[in-house]
């Protein structure tokens, strides 16, 4: 029997001093923002567990208190917040493994909560701080098993399915479908071993004031006398100050309100006439703003008579991306380059390339694969152009990662291609169809989109415009825009003759902190020459 099975049977664990021997270990919970993880730690060394991360690092236990189990004498367990937390492990040649931590199981230090565990809001991806529940695929009372998916979450980048950990019965649901921004480590869902503790969760809630109990008590011990008299004084300056604005309002019909309700009814286009005071004499507060606009006054002040409209709420990859491009803006110092190529050749080429993708059953190569595989070629002559701004250093990649910006009903995504450079027109082909359905579908997973260099957007192809500037997607330190190719009258060979060619406009978008504008030039000098002579992408 593994130790894994013996942990699972919270009721025997004294089966485990015959079978556990392990010495000066012990595991307690590492509580931080956005972490559900564990730290287990072996004569003063640390190591990271949850199944996806190892890491030597000190871990101070200050706030843990020792709990006895009474195992072997050397084998001992830590508690934080009176609530016992140890870890399914596995067992290793007879010894105490790590290697397999799933989960945590949580035993409750009141009498009617069997031992159960709490499902908090997983962080899945770097930028990931909230997330949305799109839907729960396992309902109340359902049996779960290690891999199976219980429901479905909106990330700040994709909708992605979570599995589960370790097999049991789901007991709670605390967050139910279409739930909005739950903050990472918020207790989604509670599990139990046996079926038959499901019925005492029924009215369960979490502590939600956990995390707030610590500056609670702090503010509950008795203070010293300066900050008393401090106090004092500060509620007597708002005595002495409110008789004066009530006198000077009191000349005609002016509407009393306090300053900061003034100041909140301003911010959000309020007009005090349509709210009602609850203070003194009728006085307008802040509170009163707020409930106005708790019920949807706001709304009411914006509607214009004969003016109809509709309110659509910001999913999390809009919020994010609005954010993203925001900060990139104001704080990367942009500048831009535009060069004109001609892409008859590459037209030519592409057809000649396209039937032998249709006999050999491959997708068909579009222009924009083209300009992918010409752009990374080209950075890799000027990989300058393929680094990140990292405030005391300039990082410079080896791989060439190329971001290609595909715009869905659910927002603006960025699914990468991996190694550019080295694969083949049909291979890219391949890959960017695939990505551009999940992103359409909303169901990129995080390799799929993390990792990129450099970022491609095309807007020529699909949409028809001829020229614009797209905003550097951080830490990436340039993006490239692909307009539309339009005919053009050109000289020609002979004095009196002319011709006619096509001509795509591209721009790109530098950070000057890391891109010089020579080496933007250089890169669209390289690029051109790949977009002019497209079998030079073939050697």
């Amino acid at each position: 029997m593994s130790a894994t099975q013996l942990l699972r049977r919270s009721r025997k664990l004294q089966s485990l001093h015959n079978a556990v021997g392990c010495e000066k270990f012990f595991l307690f919970r590492h509580f931080s923002s956005g972490s559900g993880s564990f730290i287990a730690k072996e004569n003063g060394v640390g190591k990271r567990t949850r199944g996806t991360r190892f890491s030597q690092h000190y871990q101070p236990t200050k706030e843990l208190e020792p709990f006895s189990l009474g195992v072997n004498g050397n084998c001992s367990w830590r508690r934080a917040s009176n609530s016992l937390t140890p870890s399914a492990a596995s067992w290793l040649n007879g010894s105490f493994s790590c290697g397999q931590v799933v989960s945590a199981r949580t035993f409750s230090n009141s009498a009617d909560l069997p031992p159960h565990q709490e499902i908090g809001m997983p962080s899945l991806s770097p930028t990931m701080t909230e997330g949305n529940i799109a839907k729960w695929l396992k309902k109340e009372g359902d049996k779960v098993s290690p891999g199976e998916v219980l429901c479905e979450v909106e990330t700040d980048k994709a909708t992605v399915e979570m599995e589960c950990m370790e097999e049991g019965y789901l007991a709670k649901i605390i967050h139910g479908d279409g739930a909005k921004e739950i903050k990472v480590g918020e207790v989604i869902a509670i599990t139990v071993e046996e079926e038959g503790d499901i019925e005492k969760f029924k009215d369960y809630k979490p502590s939600s004031s956990a995390e707030p109990v610590a500056p609670a008590e702090s503010k509950a011990q008795p203070e010293p006398s300066q900050p008393k008299v401090e106090e004092k004084k500060l509620t007597q300056a708002p005595e002495v100050k409110a008789p004066k604005i009530e006198e000077a309002s009191q000349s005609g019909d002016r509407i009393f309100a306090s300053p900061l309700a003034r100041k909140l009814a301003e911010d959000n286009n309020v007009p005090l006439s349509s709210v009602k005071g609850t203070g003194p004499d009728g006085r307008i507060l802040k509170a009163d703003i707020e409930d106005y606009l708790a019920k949807g006054g706001l709304r009411e002040a914006f509607a214009a008579p004969g003016l109809g409209y509709v309110d659509i709420p910001n999913a999390q990859i809009r919020k994010v991306t609005a954010n993203r491009l925001l900060a990139s803006k104001q704080t990367i110092p942009h500048y831009y380059l535009t060069v004109d190529a001609r892409v008859d050749k590459l037209v030519k080429l592409r057809g000649e390339l396209n039937p032998l993708q249709d006999a050999s059953g491959g997708k068909k190569i579009s222009i924009n694969d083209l300009v992918i595989k010409a752009a990374a070629l080209a950075l890799r002559k000027v990989p300058q152009c393929n680094s990140s701004w990292m405030n005391d250093f300039i990082r410079q990649y080896h791989n060439v990662n190329i971001n290609v910006a595909v715009q869905t009903e659910h927002g603006l995504f960025v699914p990468v291609i991996r190694d550019a450079d080295k694969k083949g027109l049909g291979t890219i082909a391949e890959e960017v169809k695939q990505l551009a359905q999940k992103a359409r579908d909303n169901s990129l997973k995080p390799a799929d989109y993390e990792g990129g260099t450099f970022t491609i957007s095309n807007l020529g192809g699909p949409f028809g415009i001829k020229q614009f500037c797209a905003i550097i997607n951080p830490p990436q330190s340039a993006i490239l825009a692909i307009g539309s190719a339009e005919k053009r009258v050109i000289p020609g060979s002979a004095d009196g003759l002319y011709e006619f060619g096509s001509f795509m406009s591209a721009t790109l978008s530098c950070d000057h902190r890391v891109i010089d504008g020579a080496i933007g030039a250089e890169f669209l000098k390289a690029f051109k020459g790949y977009i002019e002579n497209p079998t030079s992408m073939l050697l």
